[in-house]
């Protein structure tokens, strides 16, 4: 019943969502537990739920659960060497034909993705490829991508390994007010 009331109630709706943000956090330890299929759907379903200028959703995504890629894209980038430890991963990327911001689309959709692992209990750190092209070259011939979709980021995911903390990063001195 404590469900359907706060399903109801936009003040509980929007406490929740809230609370979500702020306990959001990087992710870099896993348990040996394979990540449920719909909870991957519906990962990326939060992914797809993201803006998009002009409506054009250039993002694609590659569910990486192969041990061996995993493995040798955590060998090959510099900042992913959890891949080792994570059951799989999200590799968002950006269309270059369907848009010249992909980037900034595809930005959208990791922080939805970040947000839905949180949601649904799961750790998730960001790990960048674009705009660094050994890292994106690394990415590509684990993944076979052609050469129109560019890598943004691989997300590694899983079952947090231990108790992880949200760090507090508001700061009311990067806020101006009318003027900077």
């Amino acid at each position: 019943m404590g469900d359907a009331k706060q399903q109801d109630d936009p003040v509980l709706k929007t406490k929740a969502v809230l609370e979500n943000i702020a306990a959001r956090k990087s992710v870099r330890k896993y348990l040996k537990k394979e990540v449920e299929e719909e909870k991957i759907t519906a990962m990326l379903k939060a992914g797809m739920a993201a803006p998009s200028g002009m409506d054009r959703r250039p993002w694609e995504f590659v569910v990486v659960t192969d041990r061996a890629a995993l493995d040798s894209m955590a060998a090959g980038l510099p900042y992913a060497k959890m891949l080792t430890q994570a059951p799989m991963a999200i590799v968002v990327c950006g269309d270059s034909t369907r848009s010249s911001y992909w980037y900034v689309d595809c930005s959208a959709v990791t922080q939805n993705v970040l947000l839905a692992a949180e949601a649904l209990g799961l750790g998730a750190v960001w790990t960048a490829a674009y705009p660094y092209e050994d890292r994106i070259g690394i990415v590509r011939k684990y993944t076979n991508m052609p050469e129109q979709i560019v890598p943004l980021c691989i997300i590694p995911v899983g079952y947090p390994d231990g108790p992880q903390k949200a760090k507090d990063k508001y700061d009311e001195s990067k806020i101006h007010r009318n003027k900077f």
